[in-house]
C-alpha cells in the first residue's frame, strides 16, 4: 500500500508482513530503499516468519507438533525454541527432536498432578547469523481433565482447560457416549462457558468415565479419561471448598461474558451473587510502529511504539529475540518507546516492540542499521555526521603571559592572562588548567570566547593549596602551557557533623548484627538523623539505611560472613564525616547443603575408598571441622559412623567380599552436622587381583610422530587377573634409557614433549605392579621435519585413537554394551564416568582381555569427532575439560575379538572457575556535548568459564601505579557499557576491565592511552551551546596490541568568534572529582587493557 506522505516531497511506504506492519519513511530525494542503500552501503534485510506456532490442547502420551518458519533474501534463518522463555535443548530432554524444517515436536507428552514438563508457553526464535534474530507469537499447550472424587449429593467438577483460535467449542462424554449440549437449568449436569463439567447432587449413577473433546474449524482434539468416583456420605459437617471462583473475565466488545461459580460443602452451599463492574478488554493495538532507522556510531536515537488496549498494556523491548533490560543507555521514554543513547557498533540488529495485557499479545519488529562515518552525507538523518578530527600540526601557540589572580575565595579562584607572545594563528580558546596539591588528578576547564582573558574556577575546596596554568588553542591544537601558579584558598567553618562517636557492632545470630553509636561531639546544629552503611565483603556489595536512633539491628545478612560498618550522622547541610569501617563476621551455624561431588572407587576386595568434595561455599555457613561417614552393608539392619577431620577421602577397610555397600557423607562445623548425603552403592569383588607376579607384556603398543613430540598409545596386558598399578614410558634418541616416565594404570595414552624434529625415537612401555617391572614392549618413530606440509593442528590428536587397530569384533553375537552410565563432574575441568557391565557375571573369571572405551565430546559440538581413552575399571576420570560446559559420554566394552556398540550418553557439566581471558573489544566514545565524559564498551571475555555476574572498570593517570591505587567503578550484572563522568580535559587516562563470575577473576598487565580535549564552546550562543549545533565526537578505539601506543586526541571544528560576553552561571565547570576508594576483592582479576 502506498501513501502520500504529509509532508511535501516525502514519500512513506507501508508493507503488510504477516501479521505486522513494517513502515518506511523515505527522505526528499531518497525513491526506494535500494537508492538508500546503495549510498550507505547497507540495505535492509527481508525478513519474516510466515509459520507461526499455534495454541494445541494434547492428550497425556500424545505427540506435540509446533510449526514454525521464516524467510529472509539473506539465506535460511536457523529456528531455535524456547519454552516458558527458555532455550529448549534436545540434550535435556530425548522426547524433543526439532525437524528440518523448524517444527517442534514432543513425544509421550507427560502431565500429572505435580509433574507437568511440557504444558506451558513455546516460541520460536528465527535468527540469521551475522544479521539479527525474530521471535514468534506465544503458544500455549494445555493437556486436560483429571479424575475427581465426590460426596452424595455434593457438586463435582471436571476440568477441561482449552485454547484456541477460533475458542473450540467443548463437548462431554460419558462413558463414550455424547451429553447432550443443550442443557436446561434444572439439569444436574452442566458443561459451563470454560468447558468444565459441573455435576450437582451426585448420585451413584453419575460415577463414570468421562473424557471432553473439543472441536474448531481448524483441529479437533480429545481429552484423556477422566473418572468420577461417588463416596458415600458420612453427614458430618464438611468446609466450604471452592472448586470454581469467579475468575477475571476477559470479553471482547459486544460478546457476552459469564462469571463462573463452583463450591462443595456439607449442608450443600447456597449461592448469592453481588452485582459487581464487568471488565471489558481489548487486546493491544498499535498506534505507532517502530520504523526501520539508519543512524550512526556516538549518536542517541529513539524508536517509537505507540500502543493501545484495555487494561493498558505492559511494553518490553526485543533485541535480536533477547529482552532488552533498562539501563543508563537503553530506556523507556514516553511509556513506550526505546531511546538507545551513545549508538555503538552492537547496537544493531532487529528491535520488536512487544505488548501484552490480560486480552492478548502483540508485536512490531524494526531494524537499526548503523551508518559508516565514511559514507556519503546526500541523504537525509535524523542527527548530524560526526565530526573531522584536525589533524595534528606544527604551528602552535606559545605559552600565554602573565597569569595572575584577580580574586581568591575560599570556593573559587578568579585569574587573568595577556595572550601569547606568538598565536601562529587565530586563537580559538583557552584551557586553564589546575590541581590540588594533595591530589594526583588535573582538571581543566574552557573560556567561552576566544577574546576573554579572564575565567573563575570554582568548586573548590577551603583551605586547599592548588596549582593553575594556562593553555592557548589554535586551529591546529593546543600550545604551550604557561608558567605554574600556586594558590592557597582560605578555610571556612565546617557546617557538616562531625564522626559519630563509640560506634559499637556485634553479631548475634547467624543472619544479624546489632550496631550503636553516640552523637558526634560535634553536631553544627540539629541532627536529622544517621545514615548506616554495611558492605559484604565477599561480593562487595553495599546497602544503607537512615536511622533517627543510635542503633540498628541488620537481619537477614548471609551466615558466617564478614561485612564492614560504617556510620555518619546528617544535617541541614549533609552527611558528615563517616567513620572508619568496622569489620564483623556473623555467626558460624550449621551447614546448610551436604558434602558434593561424592565418588566410591574399590580398591580390593575388602576396601572402599569414598571421595567428595566439601558443600558450596555459601552452605558451609562456617569452618568445616570435619566429615561424618555413615555405611552400612545391604541386609543388615543398622548403620556405622566414621569421622574423617582433615581429608576430602576416606578409606573403608575390612569390608565383607562380593558384598554391597552404601555410604553417605554430612559436613559439620562447631555448630553441629549439617544435612547428609544420598546414600551411594558400591560392590566389593569375591577376590583381589594378583600382585604375587609381575604383569605382562602390554597387549599393543601404536606411536604418531609430529615435528616435536610422539603420541603413545596402548592397551592393557591380556591377562586381566594379574593387577596392573602403572606403566613405565622410556624413551631417547636410538635408545629408550634416556628419559623415564610412570603412568598410572588407568591410563592409555601419553604424549612425549619437546623433541627434536627429523630425529629417531625408541621407546619402551612396561606395566609394574609391587611384584616388580613386567617385560617390555617397544616401537621406534621417527619425527616429522619443521617442513613438514601435513600440519598437525589441523587433526585432532585425541582423535586419531579411534584410528588405531581394534579386533573385528564378532558380529555374529555381539556384547551388550555398558548399562547405567553416570557422568558426575568433579573439578572445572574433570568429570568421573562411570558404567555397569551385565555382559560379565559376577563370580566370572575370564583368561581374554576385556577393557573399555570411553569417548567424549562438548554437547554442542557439531563436528562429530570425539576424544576418547581406554580402561579396564568400571569408571574412569576425564580431564583437561573447558570449565562451566556441557559434555555428553558414551561406552563401549571389548573382549577378545568382539565389542559392544556405544552405551546411552550420560551427560554433565563442569564446574565453573574463574575467567581465564580478559573482556575483549574495549572501546571508547566521547559524549557530545559533556566534554567530560565518556561511554566506556566492552564484549564479554571468550572463556567466561561461568556466568559473568560483574565487571570492574579501573582507570588511572600514571599507568605504572600499583593496581590497588587505580580508580575503581563495579558494574554489576551483565551490562556492556559504562559511563564515567567528571574527567579532566587534556588529561591521558589508562583503562582496564575485568569480568568476574562467582569463582572470581584473574588479571594481567598492559594498558593503553585515551587523551581528552574540550570541544571549544561557540561564541555565537549565549551560554553553552546546543546539542544541536554540536559536531559528534569521534569514536576512540585503541587496540590493545599496539606496539606503540599514541595518546588519541577527542576536539572539533573551531567556532566562529562574536562579541565578547561574560559567561553565566550555567558556563561554570562542574565540582571537582572525588573518588572514595573502596576494598579491592581478594582476587586479582584478569583485565582487559585498553
Amino acid at each position: 500500500e502506498k501513501q502520500n506522505g504529509a509532508v511535501s516531497g516525502q514519500r512513506s511506504y507501508a508493507l503488510r508482513l504477516n501479521h505486522s506492519f513494517l513502515h518506511l519513511s523515505l527522505p526528499p530525494g531518497a525513491e526506494t530503499s535500494s537508492s538508500s542503500a546503495s549510498q550507505t552501503g547497507q540495505v535492509f534485510v527481508d525478513f519474516s516468519l510466515v509459520l507461526e506456532p499455534q495454541d494445541t490442547v494434547i492428550l497425556r502420551g500424545g505427540v506435540l507438533q509446533l510449526d514454525c518458519e521464516a524467510q529472509s533474501d539473506q539465506g535460511i534463518p536457523v529456528i531455535i525454541w524456547k519454552k516458558d522463555g527458555v532455550l529448549l535443548s534436545a540434550v535435556v530432554d530425548e522426547r524433543r527432536q526439532q525437524f528440518p524444517n523448524g517444527s517442534l515436536v514432543v513425544q509421550n507428552v507427560v502431565h500429572s498432578r505435580h509433574h507437568r514438563p511440557d504444558e506451558g508457553s513455546y516460541q520460536c526464535l528465527a535468527a540469521l547469523e551475522g544479521v539479527g534474530a525474530i521471535v514468534s507469537r506465544t503458544a500455549k499447550l494445555v493437556v486436560p481433565t483429571e479424575s475427581v472424587s465426590s460426596y452424595l449429593g455434593d457438586t463435582a467438577l471436571l476440568r477441561c482447560e482449552v485454547t484456541g483460535d477460533p475458542m473450540p467449542v467443548v463437548r462431554w462424554q460419558k462413558n463414550r457416549e455424547d451429553l447432550p449440549l443443550t442443557l436446561t437449568p434444572e439439569s444436574r449436569v452442566v458443561v459451563l462457558p470454560s468447558g468444565s463439567l459441573q455435576v450437582s447432587k451426585v448420585q451413584p449413577p453419575d460415577s463414570a468415565t468421562y473424557r471432553c473433546l473439543a472441536d474448531n474449524p481448524g483441529s479437533a482434539r480429545t481429552g484423556s479419561d477422566a473418572d468420577l468416583r461417588v463416596l458415600p456420605e458420612p453427614g458430618t459437617t464438611r468446609g466450604l471448598v471452592f472448586l470454581q471462583q469467579p475468575q477475571r473475565v476477559t470479553s471482547l466488545l459486544g460478546r457476552d461474558a459469564v462469571l463462573e461459580c463452583s463450591a462443595s460443602g456439607f449442608p450443600t452451599p447456597a449461592f448469592h451473587w453481588m452485582r459487581g463492574t464487568e471488565i471489558i478488554q481489548m487486546p493491544p493495538q498499535f498506534l505507532n510502529y517502530p520504523t526501520n532507522t539508519y543512524s550512526y556510531e556516538s549518536t542517541d536515537m529513539e524508536l517509537e511504539c505507540a500502543v493501545t488496549g484495555n487494561p493498558p498494556p505492559t511494553v518490553r523491548w526485543m533485541k535480536n529475540g533477547e529482552e532488552v533490560i533498562p539501563s543508563d543507555y537503553f530506556q523507556i521514554v514516553d511509556g513506550s518507546n526505546l531511546q538507545i543513547l551513545g549508538l555503538v557498533k552492537s547496537d544493531e540488529g532487529f528491535y520488536q516492540c512487544v505488548a501484552e495485557n490480560e486480552a492478548g499479545n502483540a508485536q512490531a519488529m524494526a531494524q537499526l542499521i548503523l551508518r559508516d562515518p565514511e559514507s556519503p552525507t546526500s541523504l537525509t538523518y535524523s542527527s548530524p555526521p560526526p565530526p573531522v578530527v584536525p589533524s595534528s600540526g606544527v604551528l602552535l601557540p606559545s605559552a600565554p603571559r602573565d597569569v595572575a589572580p584577580v580574586l581568591v575565595s575560599s570556593r573559587f579562584v578568579r585569574l587573568s592572562w595577556r595572550p601569547p607572545q606568538e598565536t601562529r594563528g587565530t586563537v580559538q580558546t583557552y584551557g586553564i588548567y589546575y590541581s590540588q596539591d594533595t591530589v594526583n588528578r588535573e582538571r581543566s576547564v574552557n573560556v567561552s570566547e576566544a577574546e576573554t582573558l579572564q575565567l573563575t574556577v570554582s568548586n573548590l575546596k577551603p583551605g586547599e593549596t592548588y596549582s593553575f596554568r594556562v593553555v592557548a588553542y589554535n586551529d591546529n591544537g593546543p600550545g604551550e602551557r604557561s608558567e605554574t601558579l600556586k594558590l592557597t584558598t582560605p578555610p571556612e567553618p565546617v557546617k557538616v557533623p562531625g564522626p559519630v562517636e563509640n560506634l559499637q557492632v556485634e553479631s548475634i545470630s547467624p543472619t544479624s548484627i546489632q550496631a550503636s553509636w553516640d552523637a558526634p561531639v560535634y553536631a553544627n546544629g540539629p541532627l536529622l538523623g544517621y545514615r548506616l552503611l554495611w558492605t559484604e565483603t565477599p561480593s562487595g556489595k553495599e546497602q544503607s539505611v537512615e536511622v533517627t536512633g543510635q542503633s540498628y539491628k541488620m537481619e537477614g545478612l548471609q551466615k558466617f560472613t564478614e561485612y564492614s560498618l560504617r556510620v555518619l550522622a546528617l544535617n541541614r547541610y549533609g552527611p558528615g564525616i563517616s567513620t572508619e569501617d568496622m569489620s564483623i563476621t556473623t555467626l558460624s551455624d550449621v551447614p546448610s547443603g551436604p558434602p558434593q561431588n561424592i565418588s566410591l572407587e574399590v580398591v580390593l576386595s575388602r576396601s572402599i575408598k569414598v571421595s567428595w568434595q566439601p558443600p558450596p561455599p555459601n552452605s558451609q555457613n562456617g569452618f568445616i571441622t570435619g566429615y561424618k561417614l555413615r555405611y552400612r552393608k545391604t541386609g543388615r539392619r543398622g548403620d556405622q559412623e566414621a569421622i574423617e577431620p582433615n581429608n576430602f577421602w576416606y578409606l573403608f577397610t575390612g569390608l565383607e567380599k562380593g558384598s554391597q555397600y552404601s555410604f553417605q557423607i554430612a559436613a559439620m562445623t562447631a555448630n553441629g552436622t549439617g544435612p547428609a548425603s544420598e546414600w551411594f552403592t558400591a560392590e566389593t569383588p569375591e577376590n583381589d587381583l594378583d600382585e604375587s607376579q609381575v604383569p605382562n607384556q602390554p597387549s599393543s603398543l601404536h606411536v604418531r610422530p609430529l615435528p616435536n613430540s610422539i603420541i603413545m598409545s596402548w592397551t592393557p596386558p591380556l591377562n586381566p587377573n594379574i593387577l596392573v598399578r602403572g606403566y613405565i614410558i622410556g624413551y631417547g634418541v636410538g635408545s629408550p634409557y634416556a628419559e623415564t616416565v610412570r603412568v598410572d594404570s588407568k591410563q592409555r595414552y601419553y604424549a612425549i614433549e619437546n623433541l627434536e624434529p627429523s630425529s629417531h625415537y625408541v621407546i619402551s612401555l612396561k606395566a609394574f605392579n609391587n611384584a616388580g617391572e613386567g617385560v617390555p614392549l617397544y616401537e621406534s618413530a621417527v619425527t616429522r621435519s619443521i617442513t613438514d606440509s601435513v600440519d598437525p593442528s589441523d587433526d585432532d590428536l585425541f582423535h586419531l585413537f579411534d584410528k588405531y587397530p581394534t579386533p573385528m569384533p564378532d558380529t555374529s553375537t555381539p556384547m551388550i554394551p555398558p548399562v547405567g552410565v553416570q557422568a558426575v563432574a568433579l573439578t572445572p575441568d574433570s568429570v568421573r564416568v562411570s558404567w555397569a557391565d551385565n555382559s560379565m557375571t559376577k563370580n566370572q573369571k575370564t583368561t581374554e582381555i576385556r577393557y573399555y572405551s570411553v569417548k567424549w565430546k562438548t554437547s554442542y559440538s557439531t563436528s562429530g569427532k570425539f576424544k576418547s581413552a581406554d580402561t579396564t575399571a568400571l569408571s574412569h576420570t576425564v580431564t583437561g575439560l573447558k570449565p562451566n560446559t556441557m559434555y555428553e559420554f558414551a561406552v563401549m566394552v571389548t573382549k577378545g575379538r568382539k565389542s559392544s556398540t556405544w552405551s546411552m550418553t550420560a551427560h554433565a557439566t563442569t564446574y565453573e572457575a574463574a575467567p581465564s581471558s580478559a573482556p575483549k573489544d574495549l572501546t571508547v566514545i566521547s559524549r557530545e556535548g559533556r566534554p567530560r565524559a565518556i561511554l566506556i564498551s566492552w564484549q564479554p571475555p571468550m572463556e567466561a568459564n561461568g556466568r559473568v555476574v560483574g565487571f570492574i572498570l579501573y582507570y588511572t593517570l600514571d599507568k605504572n601505579m600499583p593496581i590497588d591505587d587505580w580508580v575503581m567503578e563495579s558494574i554489576s550484572g551483565d551490562r556492556l557499557t559504562h559511563q564515567v563522568m567528571d574527567l579532566n580535559l587534556d588529561t591521558v587516562y589508562y583503562f582496564r576491565i575485568q569480568a568476574k563470575n562467582a569463582k572470581g577473576c584473574m588479571y594481567t598487565q598492559n594498558t593503553q592511552p585515551v587523551f581528552l580535549t574540550s570541544p571549544p564552546f561557540s561564541a555565537c550562543t549565549p551560554r553553552t551551546p546546543s546539542l544541536s549545533s554540536l559536531p559528534l565526537p569521534p569514536l576512540v578505539h585503541v587496540h590493545p596490541e599496539h606496539p606503540n601506543p599514541q595518546p588519541v586526541f577527542l576536539t572539533s571544528p573551531p567556532f566562529s568568534a562574536c562579541t565578547p560576553r561574560t559567561p553565566s552561571l550555567s558556563s561554570l565547570p562542574l565540582p571537582p572529582l572525588v573518588h572514595v576508594h573502596p576494598e579491592h576483592p581478594a582476587c586479582l582479576p584478569y583485565l582487559s587493557p585498553l
